[in-house]
């Protein structure tokens, strides 16, 4: 099947005419009356052109030129009247229109503009592609930082990226998963079409299938008017489920039907609507569990469960923290104009001691406050960590070991003995640089570690040192 060409003409012989000129070069015609039938073919039928006539019966063709740029910007438009001149054709170019045909109609003249249009339309999307697909993992690794885990998770999503799989993205509440989601859209070929979230966490049950799948105006009390849902907005794209074990089961149902057929219908509708559209769903939960309490649709975790996409909290990404840290100083010194440079070697010890229950959404949230308390240096009581535990503190070589970290701070026997390495490694290469005068190589030879993993080591434990290297 060619490419869609959609016609508005109020007269029938000339949609006729226009419909035989496209068949007969391998297009596909799809033919409206009015202006409103033809804005609901553009959501419906999505054409890649648009012939309109400047005066179809119920609307101003540069009304429905308008109406239809909203719902897909880059639909070149193509104008025709009875009437041509040249201020006419002028004011449709400024307009947005592609090109201006004069009645009566002339079969090589209209299938030249067509196909330049469907040519320029191609060649646009591509450019965007292209754009969206030169940024590399570099953007995903600057918004959540170096650490080998992140490194993996970016494996992860360029290698599933370019498919057209189904993806869970887990991870607990604020680990970034929404920003790997729109990585993956970005680096997909539909990077140019639309990103529509759904948190299904966030909207009540009774809204929720109104949300996804639109509804007729009538279908119920309060639907004065029609609208479109997210799973048709999307079309073309990607939509992302957030929270997806919060959707009711009945509207899980509802979602099998659009990932296995394709189709959804609005609610009061009754008629079925493709759509091409790739699903990215996140939870915080195990699904397969749920499943196996019939608390989540088994077949709907299968069927979306084509690929899987692990985010590790931040405790587990050690080397992160500090990294997340400068950066969310530097937005915030933006937002609030401030010039904040560093932190106290408390604040960093605080920083790297702490579980983070709330991962980088709460490490964000943190340094933004603190950022708007101090002045040149954030210290650990700008943190404003002493009301969560006084026990969260680096352990330091030497002290009262057997005191810290203990039990009572809430912290597992894991949590304990993770802190206690960390807090010594970084002890003992502290201690080293000193003895060394900050000389990383000889650091480095001294500790039988290379010259890389000693400059990853002072960047993740925040270790300044005053020699240059």
């Amino acid at each position: 099947m060619g490419s869609k060409i959609l016609i508005v003409d109020g007269t029938k012989e000339i949609c006729a005419v226009l419909s035989e000129y496209m068949e007969h070069e391998g297009l596909t015609p799809v033919v409206a009356h009015t202006g409103e039938a033809a804005l609901e073919k553009i959501r419906s039928e999505h054409p890649d052109a648009l012939i309109v006539d400047l005066k179809p019966p119920d609307m101003d063709g540069m009304q429905i030129m308008k109406g239809a740029k909203a719902l897909d910007e880059d639909l070149p438009v193509i104008l025709v009247t009875g009437f041509p001149e040249i201020r006419g054709a002028v004011a449709a170019m400024r307009a947005g229109a592609h090109d201006y045909l004069a009645k009566p109609l002339k079969h090589h003249e209209v299938l030249r503009v067509v196909f330049r249009a469907l040519n320029e339309r191609a060649l646009k999307r591509k450019l965007r592609r292209l754009s969206c697909q030169i940024q590399d993992e570099s953007s995903l690794r600057e918004s959540m930082g170096p650490s080998d885990a992140v490194s993996r998770l970016i494996s992860d999503v360029t290698r599933v990226a370019k498919t057209n799989f189904s993806i869970l993205i887990l991870g607990e509440t604020g680990s970034g998963k929404e920003v790997v989601a729109h990585a993956i859209h970005q680096l997909s070929p539909r990077c140019e079409a639309p990103f529509m979230v759904v948190d299904c966490g966030a909207i009540p049950e009774t809204l929720l299938e109104s949300e996804l799948f639109g509804h007729e105006k009538g279908a119920y009390t309060g639907a004065d008017k029609q609208k479109i849902g997210k799973i048709e907005m999307a079309q073309g794209g990607t939509l992302f489920l957030d929270e997806i074990s919060n959707m009711p089961l009945g509207s899980q149902a509802k979602l099998l039907r659009v990932l296995q057929e394709k189709t959804i219908y609005r609610i009061g509708g009754a008629q079925p609507i493709s759509v091409d559209v790739r699903v990215l769903a996140a939870s915080n939960q195990d699904l397969h569990r749920l499943g196996e309490s019939d608390l989540f649709r088994r077949d709907v975790y299968f069927r979306l469960n084509e690929f899987t996409i692990w985010v590790s909290p931040l405790r587990e990404r050690q080397e992160d923290i500090l990294y997340l840290a400068k950066r969310f100083v530097d937005l915030t010194n933006l937002e609030l104009q401030k010039n904040v440079k560093s932190f106290t070697q408390s604040a960093v010890d605080a920083l790297l001691s702490y579980n983070w229950p709330g991962n980088v959404r709460q490490l964000r949230s943190m340094i933004r406050r603190a950022v708007l308390l101090a002045d040149d240096i954030i210290a650990e009581h700008h943190l404003g960590m002493e009301r969560v535990s006084h026990k969260q503190t680096l352990p330091r070589l030497g002290g009262d070991q057997e005191t810290q970290d203990t039990p009572q701070g809430g912290l597992s026997l894991k949590e304990i003995k993770h802190r206690k390495i960390v807090a010594m490694e970084r002890e003992i290469l502290a201690h080293v640089l000193r003895e060394t005068a900050g000389n990383k190589a000889k650091a480095a030879r001294l500790l039988h570690i290379d010259y890389k993993t000693i400059h990853s080591k002072i960047r993740q434990y925040g270790i300044i040192t005053d020699r240059k290297e």
